[in-house]
């Protein structure tokens, strides 16, 4: 399995209504991908003050890196990425990402 999270740096309302429009986008792929198991998303808490930088996040659970290529390669996804990088603070560089595979052992 994989895990695919995503952390955006966006700070003012008008860059969140983006980040909002981009999850409509990612969430409607879920009835569309079989391979797109659970989406989860909200507001970083941070907790322990380690990425004040991302205020927003969400991580997504693939079956297999070939279920994550269908999404990679999806028009809503396009869509929802291009949203995504006008929204965050300095475009690209603004977004961290991580693949997790949660199935490997050490």
């Amino acid at each position: 399995m994989l895990k695919h999270s995503v952390y955006i740096a966006a700070h003012d309302s008008d860059a969140l209504a983006k980040v909002s429009d981009a999850m409509t986008l990612i969430e409607g792929l879920q009835a569309e991908l079989p391979g797109m198991l659970d989406l989860a998303h909200g507001p970083n808490l941070d907790f322990e003050q380690k990425s004040q930088t991302y205020s927003y996040g969400f991580i997504i659970t693939f079956t297999d890196r070939a279920a994550h290529l269908e999404y990679e390669t999806h028009l809503d996804h396009q869509a929802a990425g291009a949203l995504l990088v006008a929204a965050a603070t300095g475009g690209h560089d603004g977004i961290f990402v991580a693949d997790l595979d949660v199935s490997a052992q050490l």
